[in-house]
Order: C-alpha cells, then structure tokens, then sequence
C-alpha cells in the first residue's frame, strides 16, 4: 500500500458514469413501479452508496476515506439507464475508486432487480468523468 502520510489534507472529488442497457419492457416496469423486487431505483441508489463507503474492503491496497458525501443520479433513457456517481471528501488521497465501485454495485443491483425479466441486460461503459483535488488538481475527461 502506497504510503501518504506526507501527503496534506484536501478536498477531493471524483465523479464516475456508467450505462445500464435494457430493454424497453424493463424501464416501462420501471417507470410503473412494476417490478416484482420492488423499487430497483432506490436500491441502486442505496447499494451504491454502501458500495462506496466499502470500497477498501473490496480493492486490495485501496486506502480507507472518510468519506463526506456521495450522489448517486439515475437517469431512465427509452432503453437504457445512465449512472452518475459523485464522491466526496477531505483527505489525503482522491475517492476515483469510490466513485467507480459505486457506479458498478449500482448497476449490479439493477441487474440483480431486473434479472426476471431480462438476463440480457448489461452494465457498459463504467468510467471516471472527472477528478478534483490533491497535488495533480483537476481533471476532466475530454
């Protein structure tokens, strides 16, 4: 594990996307609150969130955070679903992995809510959007 205790303190952000495909069917389910397991918005929102706060447990060599805030934004498409995932925090190494454990679990759940009726939905193009804070300051993918 990288040492960064010589590193100071800063506020840091990182924001992650990711896109979950599916089929017309299943956000028509989703947009009448029809799915059998429930509200699958919600629980995606809720286990990304956990998912974040865990993310040391599940990255080898990822420190722990204290981390001061996660959004979680779900954005329903004709068949698709978009994450947007932004974590928070002051410390001495960024949240990039936060940010994108917590898009991924999002979508896990949603496959785990839709399973029933598709299989054959997929979680695509998870990826870090943007980075703020520590030594190297800001980044944006282009």
């Amino acid at each position: 594990m990288v040492d960064v205790s010589g590193k100071d303190v800063t506020a840091r952000e990182a924001t992650a996307y990711g896109r979950f495909d599916t089929t017309a069917e299943v956000i028509d389910l989703l947009r009448r609150d029809g799915l059998a397991k429930g509200d699958a918005l919600a629980v995606a929102r809720i286990a990304g969130i956990a998912a974040a706060k865990r993310t040391p447990e599940l990255v080898p060599l990822c420190h722990p955070v204290a981390i001061h805030g996660v959004t979680v934004d779900l954005t329903v498409l004709e068949t698709s679903i978009e994450i947007s995932a932004t974590v928070r925090t002051a410390d001495r190494t960024g949240v990039e992995m936060e940010a994108l454990t917590c898009v991924t679990v999002a979508g896990l759940a949603l496959y785990d809510m839709v399973k029933a009726v598709d299989r054959g939905a997929e979680l695509n193009a998870v990826h870090l959007v943007h980075k703020s804070g520590g030594r190297r300051g800001r980044w944006d993918r282009s």
